[in-house]
């Protein structure tokens, strides 16, 4: 074997090896020696010393790993000034996104504070922020309000109902029930799930399907705060197309609408957004973004304490909120069985999205993120929290890009917004009592700016993929029409069977020579290829499996010629090059005696083409291919592309061994 190299052209001569030449050379190891016994494999992971559990635990806990390693001067206050950062940006996303979940503001913010605390031991991305996210909120939203409904807690006056009087203080005491029990059954689910190493299931959600589902849950929590944008009360509606009710209950109820409430959220939009986009302009200059929610909730609860809004316009607010942290409670296991499928929902989504953006921000940043401990983080995260009233969070993009924007480098800086938080809570929380809720609705909306660019993904899809269009458009349609869980199983459904329609019609293609190369392309797509006399090389685009073994021998039979048929033999003395030219011009063709006549014109000229074909051509039956074997003398079929097989592509392959066997007669 050897290699010789010319003026930037490279030639490559080694043995032709078979398969026993091969294994030969290479020695395969035997099948025990790469796959050991089921019986030592349990040995091996029974078998406990100091340097493996040492492993285990860590591998467990990587706050053990990366904590003692901590350097206070080079990361210390990156992270401090990261942390505050996050921190206030939790105090406002966690009391507006407790809206979308139809719980008390002071409920988002417990959310804000525990699973962080939790994740910092457990949690292996330095730079995301875990804690309340819109979309699962709104999830959460669904599962509370369908079993908490307003109409459950009419406060009753005697035998009777007193019209639109609801216990307020019930239903929120049984709505955080439902959705605490929801949250631990579905961190539950996704301990078990990381236990099992499935922390591959995230891919089974691709992009196109994420965003799209993202994109329509963000439509379903604009919906949920119209009420609070224009101050009215519109029916609660459940099930397939109930968004469709809900915002044609909302357009009927627009006469009706309450004036000082949606001049409050008009105000805020507006501050919000023209604050928003002056803080994108000036972000380069400033070490850290300009805290906008933040300001909106001081100053719109300022303006709402001194003017009395809630008692002179009768706005809608925030309320009571209890200083203090609430002592954990255990979860309400009677409703497990009723949220057990929303719990399975919120636990893939909200794992998808806090695994996409570590990995996004690992590959950044140069470290690696474990998919199983991340899904134990994220799994204990939710179930530890749901034992302190919080409900289900996961990675807040927003949140994550300020948290390493602003210089963040571990998962230190969790702790600090943590802190934060806890502050507001233990001092600060009371004082927001008077906070108009549109306020928060506004903020809610503005947030949700983001998640509408998402819609430029369809003309770019339309341009670069048209299967992952049809995935975009069928999860925005399922998730906007049957909701957020049925419409998540719906989008599911449907990406896996794009991979089957993906693998089942592949592109087949006969292959050519670049000239002066080693190099194939498809003779129909380049027209710069040549095929290599006598030999046709045929390739598939996808593995050849039971779905479309029968399409792969289709195709080839039409790649190599046509179906059954007649085939001509030539004899050798007409397999000179210029004669062989003239017989290629038949492939793929029937031939007729004036083609095939004018070809034994270069052998005897004068006779018929009657005598011609008595003369020169010996009639055979080729099977099932119907190739001319003038034309092809070897069959190539290319399986590069082929990542398993199974026995009915073996049985395919050996059919069309079979086929071709009388070529070499």
């Amino acid at each position: 074997m050897g290699t010789t190299y010319r003026s930037g052209k490279y030639r490559v001569e080694r043995d032709l090896l078979d398969e026993e030449g091969l294994e030969a050379i290479a020695q395969r190891k035997i099948y025990s020696d790469t796959h050991p016994r089921l019986t030592e494999r349990l040995k091996d992971s029974l078998r406990c010393t100091v340097p493996k559990l040492k492993q285990r635990i860590v591998h467990s806990l990587p706050v053990l790993y990366w904590l003692p390693r901590y350097s206070i001067w080079e990361y210390g206050m990156p992270d401090l000034i990261s942390g505050i950062s996050v921190g206030i940006m939790h105090l406002p996303q966690g009391m507006a996104y407790s809206l979308l979940a139809s719980l008390p503001p002071v409920f988002g913010l417990y959310t804000s504070l525990y699973p962080a605390l939790v994740y910092f031991f457990f949690g292996t991305s330095r730079h995301i922020s875990i804690g309340t996210f819109a979309v699962l909120s709104i999830m959460v939203g669904g599962v509370t309000e369908r079993l908490a409904p307003d109409s459950n807690f009419l406060i009753a006056n005697g035998t009777n109902l007193t019209a639109g009087q609801v216990d307020i203080q019930a239903r929120d005491l049984y709505r955080v029930q439902v959705a605490a029990a929801t949250t631990v059954l579905g961190g539950l689910i996704q301990v078990v799930l990381g236990l099992v190493r499935f922390g591959f299931v995230g891919t089974y959600l691709s992009e196109p399907l994420v965003r799209a589902y993202t994109t329509a849950a963000a439509a379903h929590a604009v919906v949920a705060q119209l009420k609070y944008i224009f101050g009215v009360s519109p029916k609660r509606f459940s099930g397939p197309l109930s968004l469709v009710y809900t915002l044609v209950d909302v357009c009927s109820l627009l006469t009706k609408t309450h004036l000082p409430t949606l001049v409050v959220s008009a105000v805020s939009m507006t501050f919000l957004i023209s604050a928003k986009e002056l803080n994108s302009f000036l972000s380069p200059k400033l070490p850290v973004p300009i805290p906008v929610e933040l300001i909106t909730i001081v100053a719109a609860t300022l303006i709402s304490s001194y003017t009395q809004l809630s008692s002179n316009l009768t706005i809608s607010v925030v309320g009571e909120i209890p200083s203090g942290l609430s002592p954990p409670s255990l979860p309400n296991v009677h409703v497990f069985g009723e949220v057990v499928g929303d719990s399975f929902a919120l636990a893939i989504v909200g794992y998808a999205i806090s695994i996409s953006l570590g990995k996004t921000f690992a590959l950044k940043h140069g470290y690696k993120v474990d998919s199983n401990q991340e899904l134990v983080a994220l799994g204990l995260s939710n179930a530890v929290g749901g034992f302190f009233q919080c409900y289900s969070v996961c990675s807040s993009m927003s949140r994550s890009l300020i948290q390493e924007s602003t210089g963040g480098k571990t998962q230190m800086a969790g702790i600090v917004s943590a802190v934060i938080v806890l502050v507001t809570i233990l001092k600060l929380g009371p004082l927001f009592q008077e906070l108009p809720k549109a306020v928060l609705a506004a903020i809610v909306f503005v947030n949700l700016k983001g998640m509408f660019k998402q819609y430029s993904d369809i003309p770019q899809l339309w341009r670069n993929n048209k299967i992952d269009l049809a995935v975009w458009l069928v999860t925005w349609v399922a998730t906007m029409l049957f909701n957020l869980d049925l419409g998540l199983a719906a989008s599911i459904v449907f990406a896996l069977l794009t991979v089957i329609f993906r693998t089942q019609l592949p592109t087949y293609s006969v292959l050519g020579q670049i000239p002066g190369t080693d190099l194939y392309e498809d003779i129909e797509t380049h027209r710069g290829v040549r095929e290599i006399p006598g030999i046709t090389i045929f390739r598939s685009s996808s593995t050849v499996y039971f779905a479309n073994a029968d399409l792969y021998l289709e195709a080839l039979k039409e790649k190599n010629g046509g179906g059954n048929g007649t085939v001509f033999v030539i004899p050798d003395s007409a397999r000179h090059a210029d004669e062989q030219g003239r017989w290629e011009y038949l492939k793929g063709g029937a031939p007729d005696c004036a083609s095939l006549g004018s070809v034994s014109e270069l052998q005897d000229e004068g006779s018929s083409s009657e005598d011609t074909l008595s003369r020169d051509l010996e009639r055979v039956s080729l099977g099932s291919l119907g190739k001319w074997t003038w034309d092809v003398h070897s069959i190539v079929l290319d399986l590069s592309t082929a990542n398993f097989i199974d026995t009915v592509a073996i049985k395919t392959l050996r059919s069309v061994s079979s086929s071709l066997s009388c070529l070499n007669d």
